[in-house]
Formats: structure tokens, sequence, C-alpha cells
């Protein structure tokens, strides 16, 4: 009879756990439909919200492509494509490749640069003449065939700050620790995002770049609305942006799986 306490206590701990939902694992979920951008909004440097200048993005063959052919002079006018909704924790996954030539006017940093903007602000929330949105990039770079190291997977904040090993990153911009990707190669790249806490970069399945606490402040970004730029605010969520800053650049398979369901009110991991 001494058993029958500790079966009884057994099985009903069996029934209990068998009664807990489990929760369900996030899904990739396409942000692209590979037929046009309806789910997008545009802002061009010295155009309004929703303009889309010179059919500046355009979808073709399931592709996402950046073009500037309908441009006379470049003019400074960089560009961010936003898909409609923000997201705070996240795993985005996209394909890009650079094609073509710099187009004329542009500056010579841009050749074989873009990028995907994350933590942005909204677009709707950008004067006419702000160059670059509140918000951290994913920067993508091309080798340029002659032999020296041009890593992608890196970090630029344009009007933001991070903390990278320990303190506020000092520079623009951080590099990774990727390998160079030369031609018109695609490249698979990786973002994952955890609120405001820590923040990873990987590209063709290669972890390249941590670092965390992503937050207003800094320069580069001009012509802002002043009550946008609030430096020290933590930057817990935001809008996601495909890049155009002069150099032809094709985008696709672009998919997210939405994090947030993993983490509490506190951003801290769910205990499972």
């Amino acid at each position: 009879m001494r058993f029958i306490p500790y079966l009884f206590a057994t099985a009903t701990i069996i029934i209990l756990g068998a009664s807990i939902p489990k929760t369900k694992a996030p899904e990739w979920k396409p942000l692209f439909n590979g037929k046009d951008i309806k789910n997008w909004n545009v802002k061009i440097h010295r155009h309004a919200y929703n303009v889309n200048f010179g059919n500046t993005f355009r979808v073709e063959d399931s592709i996402i492509k950046v073009r500037y052919d309908q441009y006379g002079d470049f003019n400074d006018q960089f560009g961010h494509l936003y898909y409609k909704t923000p997201y705070s924790y996240y795993h985005l996954k996209l394909d890009y490749r650079f094609v073509g030539d710099l187009h004329k006017g542009a500056p010579s940093y841009t050749l074989r640069n873009s990028g995907v903007m994350f933590h942005s602000q909204d677009p709707k929330t950008m004067p006419v003449e702000q160059d670059w949105p509140l918000s951290i990039e994913m920067q993508f770079l091309g080798g340029l065939g002659n032999g020296k190291s041009r890593p992608t997977g890196n970090m630029c904040s344009p009007g933001t700050n991070v903390v990278y090993q320990g303190k506020i990153a000092a520079d623009h911009c951080i590099n990774s620790n990727s390998k160079t990707y030369n031609g018109d190669q695609w490249v698979t790249a990786e973002l994952i995002v955890l609120g405001d806490s820590l923040i990873t970069h990987i590209i063709n399945g290669d972890t390249v770049l941590k670092y965390s606490k992503p937050q207003i402040g800094g320069d580069v970004a001009n012509r802002y609305d002043p009550k946008m730029k609030i430096d020290g605010k933590m930057l817990k969520s935001g809008f996601i942006a495909l890049q155009s800053e002069g150099q032809p650049v094709d985008f696709k398979n672009i998919v997210i799986k939405d994090l947030s369901s993993q983490y509490d009110k506190k951003g801290n991991l769910k205990r499972r």
C-alpha cells in the first residue's frame, strides 16, 4: 500500500503535464510575395513618402530589383523600401546580389554597397529632406575583385548607437568577420534581433557579428525631425527596409520568423 501515493502522484503529474499547451514554434513567413511590393512603402531622399521616384524599386522575375535607369545624376537620392509592419523580436533571412555599375553621381563609398535597415523609425515621420532613417543597418558589401578583404554583414548606425565589446561603439560602422564575396553571386544574409537586447548577423550560415543595446544617438542622419531623435532611447522595435544608394542590387527570398511569442514583456525568454 505504501507505493500507491507515489503512483497516484506520478500519474497526476503526467496528466497535468499533458494538459499544458505548448508554445507553437515560430514559422517562416514571406515578407515579399514575389509578385509586387504592395505590402511595402517607399521613402526616397528629396521625395515625399511613398513616391517611388524613377521606379527605383521594381519587381521582375520574383526579385525586388533596385535600379536607377530613370535617374539623371544620382543627387544623393538615397532610398529605402519599408515593409509595412514593424517588428521587435525576429529572425530575418534574405538573398541579395550586386549587379551592374555604380550610377553616375553616386558617392564612391556606395560602390557594391547596400543593406537592410531595421529598428527604423516610421518612414511617415521622415521629412522630405531627411537622407537616412534613424535606424540600425546590416550593411552588405561586395568584393571589388582586387584581392583585398571587404567583409559583408557589417553594422552601421545612422542616428543611433550600439554596444559592442562592452561599450558604445566609437565608429559609425563595425566590420564583421565574414569572407569577401566578389562578382554577382547571391549571398544569404540572416539577422536575429531580440528587441533592445542581442543582435546577431549571419552570412551564408556563418555568424559574423554580434552586438547589443541599440539606441538613438550618434550622427550621420541629417535633417530629421528633432522630436524623433531622443538620444539614449532604447530601440525595442521598428521597421525593416531595403536600401537604394546608387548601386544596382537584387533581393529575393525575404522571409521572417516572428519570435515575439517566445519572450515576455520584459524581454526574457519564456520557460517551456
